[in-house]
């Protein structure tokens, strides 16, 4: 007797289901196959979570097939029909010329917007910029971080996040969220090590895309890492965005120094005022006898803010556990030790002053 597709549907329509129905009139029968004696199918569960119970089911159905007369070898697979794939979602592209503007602009809900600059690399911007996040975010301010270092975007690595923010329309951009404080940085969109090769153009649209297209959501400082120097970024942040002020960091020594007043002259040229000065690497304590060390000299950055009658804000020692802990991921504003302390004196600075 030869085995047709009608006796092995019969058998089947005999199998009743958990929920309901059997596996005939439920229509979860596919790819039934007879060849000689050797029959099988698939049995298509309508989700993952009823396919999750319907073993004895496939078992049962797998006895019954072999019940038919002439039947040797049933072959029985258990699959389960998936929600129909989601299309990928837009394509977040960072970079392209700016759009037009009119006039300075601020992302909706954000109070006030700080830049934190310096005239020169090396002397702990960024470092001072995620440290003082983390310190205004634990005195309960809401506080994003905006690392606008295109070329060299350290945030990522400081603050332990290296996700990639997603875009549910191609153009909005959700920020992501570490120690109490929201981020954005060049750095979440590269692969870690690959450089950005882009001129100015490109510079001026992806800070216009971070500050415009990121939702912020309700903060009341968006502090911003700028590069070193005064160029394009600078420009654009100054011009087009609606500053509340600007801190320049600075290493005390004299060449330090020198660049740090083309930073403060080039705030001034773009009417943007100067919140204050922090001194970073003011010294160097000995963990072993205690004693202080000026190695980049002495007292140059308060000299520089008394001449320019703003505030100092902090003198910040140079400290192997900042340095570990920026690496790490973790900044040491995020502790309880000095270093943490001598953060937390700048935000509560920053906070009676109505900076932050």
């Amino acid at each position: 007797m030869s085995i047709s597709k009608d006796h092995i549907m019969e058998a089947l329509a005999r199998i009743g289901m958990p929920d309901g129905g059997d596996l005939v009139s439920r229509d979860l029968i596919r790819a039934v196959q007879v060849q000689g004696d050797a029959v099988q199918f698939v049995v298509e569960a309508p989700t993952p979570e009823l396919a999750a119970r319907m073993e004895p089911v496939r078992a049962a159905a797998e006895a019954a097939v072999r019940g038919i007369a002439g039947v040797g070898e049933v072959r029985v697979a258990l699959t389960a029909h998936g929600p129909a794939s989601k299309p990928p979602p837009p394509s977040l592209k960072i970079g392209g010329h700016p759009k037009p503007q009119e006039g300075p602009a601020k992302p909706v809900g954000v109070q006030r917007i700080v830049a934190i600059g310096s005239g020169k690399g090396g002397v702990g911007k960024s470092t001072v910029s995620s440290n003082l996040a983390v310190a205004l975010a634990k005195q309960g301010r809401k506080v994003g971080l905006l690392d606008a270092d295109i070329y060299g975007p350290s945030q990522p690595r400081m603050m332990g996040v290296n996700k990639r923010p997603a875009s549910p329309d191609g153009k909005t951009i959700i920020p992501l969220h570490a120690h109490g404080v929201t981020l954005m940085s060049i750095g979440f969109m590269l692969e870690e090590g690959k450089a950005v090769v882009w001129r100015g153009p490109m510079l001026m649209g992806a800070l216009q895309q971070m500050l415009g297209q990121v939702e912020w959501g309700e903060l009341d400082v968006l502090l911003v890492d700028l590069p070193p120097g005064t160029g394009d970024v600078q420009l654009t942040l100054c011009t087009k965005s609606e500053l509340s002020g600007a801190i320049v960091v600075s290493t005390p020594q004299d060449v330090a120094l020198i660049d740090a007043r083309k930073a403060l002259d080039m705030f001034a040229t773009l009417k943007t005022p100067v919140l204050g000065l922090i001194e970073n690497m003011s010294m160097f304590v000995c963990p072993d006898c205690g004693s202080e060390h000026q190695i980049f000299g002495q007292g140059g950055v308060a000299a520089e803010a008394g001449k320019l009658g703003v505030p100092l804000l902090g003198a910040l020692p140079i400290d192997l556990e900042t340095r570990l802990a920026g690496d790490g991921g973790t900044p040491i504003a995020a502790g309880d030790g000095p270093m943490a302390q001598a953060y937390a004196r700048i935000a509560e600075g920053l906070i009676k002053g109505g900076m932050a």
